[in-house]
């Protein structure tokens, strides 16, 4: 899952349903596009996986900021 979710985000935004950590859903369209990204707003480093906590960083279009995706969490992404 985590390198379809992944090769997805980096080719354009993605739809994508997790579990928040106080339990509610949420509904994020997000992406790894730097091409959609701000520039102030860009990735100072490559990764955005941490494998320790089975977290990733993506970057939210809405928000026009970057969250973190527990990726236990996710329900669904489109």
């Amino acid at each position: 899952m985590l390198s379809e979710l992944t090769e997805k985000l980096q080719k354009n935004s993605v739809k994508v349903v997790f579990i928040k950590k106080d339990g509610s859903e949420r509904k994020m369209i997000c992406t790894l596009n730097e091409m959609l990204i701000p520039d102030s707003k860009k990735p100072k480093t490559k990764s955005q996986i941490d494998s320790t906590k089975n977290i990733l960083a993506v970057f939210d279009t809405e928000k026009q900021d970057w969250r973190s995706i527990n990726l236990s969490q996710v329900k669904s992404f489109s």
